[in-house]
């Protein structure tokens, strides 16, 4: 393993790798500076085996995390590197760029911070101007888990212009209300001092769905639970047979397991292939058409 950091004086990010093995897959924490934040955000990067950021350009996934996680939970608790790279090495992925940023409790929406727009507006441009990644639709995808598979399917939904492609793992997007038990009653998003579910139905995906159906982008979607995970597994196969009823491409998988990791790390192997299949070969850009 190597380990290096760069000074952020003047302005530069701070970067660390935190696995780089010869002839292997990295992994780098980075930081930046949000505008719509106001402060420095950070986020981790997945680049593929053979990356060089003079090669053309590679497809790209952002997968946002859950409620009160972490972005490194994708690597320690969902082996995501040792997934990417086996389904790259066997050729049932192509080489693709995992960005995960950090995203606190805020179930990536603009209430407490402004995390949504901070996505759109400062981390896309910085991903796309500091690694040698595809800027267009058809090599742009987009996933999360519970809160951020809530995040995941808004930004698809309310966007679909951006991705070509979405994975949901036991996405948090009860159609009706979130359960007591839920953390979207507690952490202060969706009301000022208590839940207010006119809040909640404003931003969850069922307000957004009849304006992504009379548009002419589709994605296809990946959406997976554990079977005991009742009210989230019930809402995604939901969620399933209305996108296949309107004849929108989607996968359903329910394994055994609950609102764990261990489920979750069990279906990203199937979940990265899936979503990886809309990439379009002819995708691919040289860093020359990088923006300043």
């Amino acid at each position: 393993m190597r380990l290096f950091s760069r000074s952020a004086l003047f302005g530069l990010c701070v970067a660390v790798v935190v696995s780089a093995p010869s002839h292997a897959s990295t992994v780098v924490n980075r930081s930046f500076h949000s505008d719509a934040l106001g402060r420095d955000w950070s986020y981790t990067v997945y680049l593929p085996t053979g990356y060089r950021h003079d090669a053309p350009r590679l497809p790209v996934l952002y997968l946002l995390h859950g409620n009160n996680g972490d972005a490194n939970d994708w690597l320690t608790q969902g082996h995501l590197q040792a997934a990417a790279d086996g389904l790259i090495e066997r050729k049932d992925m192509p080489p693709i760029v995992i960005v995960m940023p950090q995203g606190g409790t805020d179930w990536w929406v603009d209430r407490k911070e402004k995390r949504e727009s901070a996505f759109f507006d400062d981390l896309l441009p910085e991903i796309e101007t500091r690694y040698a990644v595809a800027t267009q639709r058809s090599a742009r995808m987009i996933g999360g888990v519970s809160m951020g598979g809530f995040g995941a399917l808004r930004y698809a939904l309310t966007q679909p212009e951006r991705f070509c492609g979405a994975l949901l793992l036991s996405p948090a997007i009860y159609a009706n209300e979130p359960p007591r038990a839920s953390a979207a009653r507690r952490v202060g998003v969706f009301g000022e001092r208590e839940f207010e579910p006119h809040v909640w139905h404003e931003l969850n995906y069922p307000a957004q769905w009849e304006r992504y159906m009379s548009r002419p982008y589709r994605l296809p979607m990946f959406i997976a639970a554990g079977d005991d995970d009742l009210a989230i597994q019930a809402d995604a196969s939901t969620l399933y047979t209305h996108l296949r009823l309107a004849g929108n491409p989607a996968a359903l998988r329910i394994i055994d397991g609950g609102h764990t990791w261990d489920v979750w790390s069990a279906l990203l192997p199937a979940a990265l292939q899936y979503t990886a299949r809309c990439v379009k070969p002819a995708a691919q850009e040289h860093p020359s058409t990088q923006r300043p």
